[in-house]
Order: structure tokens, then C-alpha cells, then sequence
């Protein structure tokens, strides 16, 4: 069986309470999904970073689910390209 692996933009918003947790150092180290940042702005108060996430579609999936389940604002950006 084939795992294909996407790149999914997405924008994750933090807040204040987040802002000085390593999310994705805990989201590579659970999930095989590789974060790549493109952009971010990282305030005492809150932040967001722009990045794909590349990795299986499943694992992106799950991992999109646990951000959310830990506070994050995700925001999908755009189109999904498989490899």
C-alpha cells in the first residue's frame, strides 16, 4: 500500500496561553508530518505562523486535528499538492 505524501498551507493562529509551548517541536515528534515556515510574527501576547505541512494525508489530517484540540487556530491556505 502506497502513502503518498501532500503539502497543505496553512496559517496556525496562537494564543497568549501557547505562545511559549513547543507545539511543533511536539507536532513532529508525534505526528510524521514535517512543518515548513514560510512566514511568522511572534508577539508576547500572540502569534501566527504561516507554513506547509508536508507528510502522509492521513498524518496531516491527525495532526491538523490535534493542533486544533490544543488551541490553535488553523486556517487551511489554499490548495493541496501531492508528490
Amino acid at each position: 500500500m502506497s502513502t503518498s505524501t501532500i503539502e497543505v498551507r496553512v496559517k496556525l493562529t496562537f494564543p497568549d496561553s501557547l505562545i511559549r509551548v513547543p507545539v511543533l517541536a511536539r507536532l513532529t515528534r508525534t505526528f510524521e508530518v514535517e512543518p515548513n515556515i514560510r512566514r511568522a510574527n511572534v508577539e508576547e501576547y500572540q502569534g501566527w505562523i504561516i507554513c506547509e505541512l508536508v507528510g502522509p494525508a492521513g498524518a496531516i489530517e491527525s495532526a491538523v486535528a490535534w493542533l486544533r484540540d490544543e488551541g490553535v487556530g488553523v486556517d487551511l491556505l489554499g490548495d493541496v499538492l501531492e508528490s
